[in-house]
């Protein structure tokens, strides 16, 4: 593992960074998975898009085609009800469509909204453990083969500040988020005997996204950054500049 590293302080990417790089980004149809998309498109990525909306997809697609990017492409999948067979069928069609992957961020999140752990319903529970740590988890399982093969691969488990100091009334969410973190810096390890693979962690800082509109009222959320200004650091993370980076907790400067 690396000690203390950053993101530097006003990271912009250069342009043509991830040209010639296959990018997964989970969540794409909004929030920061967009912008991460648009960003990783406009530095020369081609950009598969995975997400539950599949008309917000479709919006995005658009805006990357319209920005002169590589053409990218449309998973839609609820991460809900995804199973272990549809997650590893994303795998195979990676493969078969493309022949590699790059980088992987984990971008899609579910959030009920605050509520004690005592009260959470029992579905909402279960369902921000699976799209909050399960799903991430198994994507990346199915995925590893295909990174493990490319000579610079990055995977990014977005989380949030509750996954470094925990807060009431996160519920689920909170303790999915918490667990990211321990997942990343057990599995890293683990993977650190394979040169080039890195995988890490990223905190953008309170954003103005559907997500946190879930949680706060509109007009404190209106007053937050866009999420644009969190997606120079994942680029810097999914690109060559952050080699040898690996099994971190990084935060947006």
């Amino acid at each position: 593992m690396s000690n203390a590293p950053s993101i530097p302080a006003g990271y912009q990417p250069p342009a043509g960074l991830l040209a010639g790089r296959t990018i997964l980004v989970t969540g794409a149809g909004s929030g920061l998975g967009r912008a991460t998309a648009l960003a990783a498109a406009k530095c020369g990525a081609t950009v598969i898009l995975l997400g539950r909306t599949t008309k917000k997809l479709e919006a995005v697609f658009d805006e990357i085609e319209a920005g002169g990017g590589p053409q990218a492409a449309i998973l839609p999948m609820n991460l809900v009800s995804a199973t272990w067979a549809d997650l590893f069928e994303v795998a195979e069609t990676i493969e078969r469509e493309f022949g590699t992957l790059h980088g992987l961020v984990h971008c899609a999140a579910h959030f009920p909204g605050f509520t004690p752990i005592t009260e959470e319903k029992p579905k909402d529970w279960m369902d921000g453990l699976q799209v909050n740590l399960t799903a991430a988890y198994a994507l990346t399982r199915h995925c590893l083969p295909l990174m493990q093969q490319t000579p610079d691969a990055s995977i990014v488990f977005v989380t949030d500040a509750v996954a470094r100091e925990p807060k009431a009334l996160r519920g689920g969410y909170g303790v999915a988020k918490y667990a990211l973190e321990g997942l990343v810096k057990i599995w890293s390890q683990e993977l650190s005997v394979t040169p080039g693979l890195r995988m890490n962690s990223y905190d953008p800082g309170a954003l103005q996204t559907p997500l946190r509109a879930k949680g706060y009222v509109s007009e404190e959320v209106q007053k937050l950054p866009e999420a644009a200004i969190a997606a120079p650091g994942l680029i810097w993370l999914l690109g060559p500049d952050s080699a040898g980076v690996n099994g971190q907790a990084l935060s947006r400067g």
